[in-house]
């Protein structure tokens, strides 16, 4: 297996567990705050799980401090971000109504809604939020 395939699955593991704590933290605001609200403030939790995941795990080796590579993996994750809220608040309030989903509908639109930005946020972070980093894992 290349070095940059074991980056990559590491990536997807780190990111895997992050999603979780999304999911998780957007059900737990889900009830106090709306789902439209709930959605962004439940990716704060999983953005800064994640980051401290990829950098001990992925990216250990990226060559500046950690301010700066926070302020950078924010910005990747602002686009992705975006993404996500549209996927997720796109599937539960228009298409699955439309197909008749209502199994946990919000849930597993979330959850899609969080795995679709995976290949663009992963060369996102490892070209600009951890430039530097070195080739071996």
């Amino acid at each position: 297996m290349t070095d940059e395939r074991r980056r990559f699955l590491l990536f997807l593991l780190t990111g895997g567990m992050a999603a979780g704590v999304n999911v998780l933290c957007r059900i737990a605001f889900g009830r106090f705050v709306s789902f439209e609200v709930a959605v962004p403030l439940a990716y704060l939790c999983g953005m800064t799980t994640a980051f401290v995941l990829a950098r001990r795990f992925v990216f250990a080796h990226a060559g500046d401090g950690v301010h700066g590579q926070y302020a950078r993996f924010a910005l990747v994750n602002l686009i992705a971000a975006a993404q996500v809220w549209i996927v997720s608040v796109g599937l539960a309030r228009w298409l699955f109504p439309a197909l008749a989903v209502t199994w946990h509908a919000d849930t597993l639109a979330h959850a899609v809604g969080v795995a679709s930005p995976i290949v663009g946020s992963y060369l996102g972070h490892r070209h600009f939020s951890f430039r530097g980093a070195d080739r071996s894992v």
